[in-house]
């Protein structure tokens, strides 16, 4: 038992120290991550009946608005611009999105959803519709609105610290 404490006593003493509230916003961001990996997981089983996965239903439903290039999309969706662009690729060869010019910008393509994309865009929502009002069912709108808060400060406090080292 003395040899555990004391190997513990050791890690301890190597851990770098964090206030109260960085010990919460680390819980907060580990919870986070793991609440997204859930999240996907549940978006690729939705997806999937349409061919689907959540990467690509994330871009097909920003190729709903029509105006956006796949830069746009990217930081939108808070990815790269490459793994956007492979993503439109596939999902152009497999006819779900289409490119137009773009008058804003000359070699920066337009993604825009077919009606084939269209119609498994809708397939996705509507089982996405069932699965939202269900798990949305076991919390008060006030509790997802104060998550959603939290959540989108956070954002804005990393968005303005990006370019800075910790």
């Amino acid at each position: 038992m003395n040899e555990i404490q004391n190997r513990q006593h050791v890690v301890k003493r190597n851990r770098p120290e964090r206030t109260m509230e960085g010990d919460a916003f680390s819980f907060f961001a580990i919870t986070a991550l793991r609440l997204a990996g859930h999240l996907t997981a549940a978006g690729d089983r939705l997806a999937k009946p349409s061919g689907q996965t959540s990467a690509r239903w994330q871009v097909l439903a920003a190729a709903r608005h029509g105006d956006l290039s796949v830069a746009q999309i990217a930081r939108a969706l808070g990815i790269t611009r490459q793994g956007v662009q492979r993503l439109a690729d596939v999902l152009e060869g497999e006819g779900l999105i289409a490119y137009a010019g773009n008058p804003q910008h000359q070699r920066a393509k337009l993604v825009l959803l077919t009606a084939k994309g269209a119609e498994r865009l809708g397939a996705i929502e509507r089982a996405q519709a069932g699965w939202a009002n269900e798990v949305g069912a076991a919390f008060t709108p006030a509790e997802l609105e104060a998550a959603c808060a939290v959540m989108v400060r956070a954002m804005e406090i990393l968005e303005s610290d990006e370019g800075h080292d910790g």
